[in-house]
């Protein structure tokens, strides 16, 4: 084995032995970063680092502060489930009381209501407290709720109240409205005619409601229409003697007071009418 030689003062090895100077010289030394170059902002961490630092010594800001949060984008969500699930079941039970399949003076829980129209217990409690407000039922703690007994008496002062506010308003449309529009309402007129042959109540409740609704929004009052309607819906929930207090013959002869109403304001006739008008809420349930 060859031995190495001295290596001498210039740290040279011995013969053929490369020159550490020289291979030192090949590897390319890092540039440095003048005083002008400082001052630009450009240094020996390239662009990207000199430019951030220009920014920096200007009294700007990079992306390498805090980053600046972005406005929320506002998410439209659906807002009509809930509401328009009560407002069903609301609708339903209006029915069934106006039909007789919630008698009066019966206790109804608001689970079992759940389970007979498929939803929650929820949606019918909130259902029911509306109906509480209007002096359908009332509630009952820790049972549910009692369809409130009703009588005569109280039937009579509804149909008292309905004639002081919708006879007169009646009345003066009749003197006012021309035989035209009174003819538009021909097709409500003849469906509550259909819904009285139906002998079904509730049908014929809508039905009766939509009727009196359109001739009472002729004279512009929006307030007027909402209490009348109200009141005519309370006038049509059942005695405490059931459904069959009237009769499909009494819907037939109400729902002919309708037309024979129309008949009249159409002909311009004042005195038919004022008689059908009174004679209307007199018999009104």
């Amino acid at each position: 084995m060859e031995q190495a030689g001295p290596r001498s003062a210039h740290g040279s090895a011995g013969a053929g032995g490369p020159d550490i100077r020289t291979a030192a010289v090949r590897v390319p030394a890092q540039p440095q970063a003048s005083d002008l170059d400082r001052k630009r902002g450009v240094g020996s961490g390239g662009a990207g680092t000199g430019a951030g630092a220009g920014a920096t010594a200007r009294g700007e800001h990079t992306h390498s502060e805090t980053p600046i949060p972005r406005p929320r984008t506002e998410v439209a969500r659906p807002v009509v489930q809930r509401a328009s699930v009560r407002g069903q079941i609301l609708d339903a039970l209006r029915t069934a009381l106006v039909a007789g399949e919630l008698a009066p003076g019966e206790v109804y829980s608001a689970p079992a209501l759940g389970e007979r129209f498929g939803v929650s217990a929820t949606p019918v409690r909130e259902a029911m407290q509306q109906l509480a407000l209007e002096g359908a039922v009332e509630v009952v703690p820790n049972r549910g709720f009692r369809v409130i007994e009703r009588g005569t008496r109280e039937l009579a002062e509804l149909a008292e109240i309905r004639a002081l506010i919708e006879v007169p308003v009646m009345l003066r449309l009749a003197r006012t409205v021309p035989a035209a529009r009174w003819a538009e309402l021909r097709p409500l007129a003849e469906a509550t005619v259909r819904a009285a042959s139906s002998g079904c109540r509730a049908t014929y409740a809508e039905s009766d409601r939509a009727f009196h609704r359109a001739v009472l929004a002729l004279a512009g009052n929006a307030q007027l229409v909402q209490i009348a309607d109200e009141l005519h819906r309370r006038a049509q929930w059942p005695l405490v003697g059931g459904p069959v207090s009237r009769g499909r013959a009494d819907l037939v002869a109400d729902a002919a007071e309708h037309t024979a109403l129309l008949d009249a304001l159409i002909a311009e006739d004042l005195t038919v009418v004022q008689s059908l008008v009174r004679e209307h809420f007199t018999g009104a349930c």
